[in-house]
């Protein structure tokens, strides 16, 4: 059988050197998190922890979970709209 992702608007912030914007919208929505000096972000998702690196899209899923998205996967799952 095949299946089609079903179309739903997600918000997402990509994880940039300083990560000001990411701190914010993270602490915003009370999630748990943890920055680090090289700038990486362990994001506690509903898998468990989470590495995000500079540069990957950090998501808000359809249920307000949050996790990170490595930028090749993003932009072959996701159109701006």
């Amino acid at each position: 059988m095949k299946f089609r992702k079903k179309p739903v608007v997600i918000e997402a912030h990509m994880l940039d050197e300083t990560g000001v914007c990411m701190v914010k919208w993270l602490g915003e929505n009370n999630v748990n998190f943890s920055r680090h000096t090289d700038g990486h972000i362990i994001i506690g998702t509903l898998e468990g922890d989470m590495r995000g690196e500079i540069g990957d899209w950090i998501i808000k899923g359809v249920k307000g979970e949050f996790y990170p998205c490595k930028p090749d996967i993003f932009e072959a799952t996701y159109e701006p709209v």
